[in-house]
């Protein structure tokens, strides 16, 4: 039964390390998305600087351009932000179910080991008989 429960905890823990996984991919996938849009911000910014160039007869296109990145980038940083909260939980729930997996292990251990003294033990006791 103990080793049902032990066979349950480190499925557990297995999928508890990849849900975790999976939010600091996602967390990592955000940031970059938020540095991409503000290399184009900046990108976008640096031309229509210039005074030569298409952005002196379209300056609201640019405009527009330059605030859907920068807004691309706050977006991009509010879900990072969330990833990170989710990967707080994750690494806790991770590190309460290995914890509760050892310490499971490790009672099995104990009770094996108990088990074998016993039947030392009775195995003396019959021999002397």
């Amino acid at each position: 039964m103990a080793a049902s429960r032990r066979d349950r905890l480190k499925k557990l823990v297995a999928v508890q390390e990849q849900l975790k996984a999976l939010h600091e991919t996602r967390h990592a996938g955000f940031v970059a998305n938020a540095i991409a849009a503000e290399a184009e911000a900046q990108s976008l910014s640096d031309s229509f600087d210039s005074t030569e160039g298409i952005s002196q007869l379209f300056p609201e296109l640019y405009h527009r351009r330059i605030k859907e990145a920068i807004d691309k980038k706050q977006l991009n940083l509010g879900l990072a932000n969330v990833e990170v909260g989710k990967i707080a939980t994750a690494t806790a729930r991770t590190n309460m179910v290995e914890r509760a997996y050892r310490e499971v292990r490790r009672q099995d251990e104990r009770d094996s080991a108990d088990r074998e003294r016993l039947e030392i033990i009775e195995r003396k006791s019959a021999e002397d008989k």
